[in-house]
C-alpha cells in the first residue's frame, strides 16, 4: 500500500459548487475509483486549497490510473469538477493535482 498525497486550488467562487458536487459523487465515479485499487480517498479544504489523500493498493499505478483516465464517466465528472479547480502553478509536468512529498507518517 502506497499513500499518497495532493494538493490544488479551489476557485473562491466555485468552492460551494465542488462541496456540493463531492456531497453527490457519481455512483460510477466511486466504482471506478475502487476498480482502480483507491481506498479511504478524502478530499479536505483549508484556505482555498483541496488536499486529497489516499490508498493505493494495486500493483501498477500507472495502468490504474491509466484505466481511471478512459473511462468516459469520470472524464464527464472530471469536467465538470476542473472548472472549480486552478492547478498550482508549481506543480509538476503533467499534473493537475500536485503531488506532495510524505514527510512524516507513524
Amino acid at each position: 500500500m502506497k499513500r499518497y498525497g495532493q494538493v490544488i486550488a479551489v476557485k473562491p467562487e466555485k468552492l460551494e459548487e465542488y462541496k456540493r458536487l463531492h456531497a453527490n459523487a457519481w455512483p460510477g465515479v466511486l466504482k471506478m475509483i475502487s476498480d482502480c485499487n483507491i481506498q479511504n480517498y478524502s478530499i479536505y479544504y483549508k484556505d482555498g486549497l483541496l488536499f486529497s489523500y489516499y490508498e493505493y493498493v494495486g500493483n501498477d499505478y500507472e495502468a490504474d490510473m491509466a484505466k481511471m483516465a478512459a473511462d468516459e464517466e469520470t472524464q464527464r465528472w472530471w469536467d465538470v469538477c476542473k472548472p472549480c479547480q486552478q492547478p498550482l502553478d508549481t506543480r509538476a509536468e503533467g499534473e493537475w493535482w500536485a503531488d506532495m512529498e510524505e514527510v512524516f507518517h507513524y
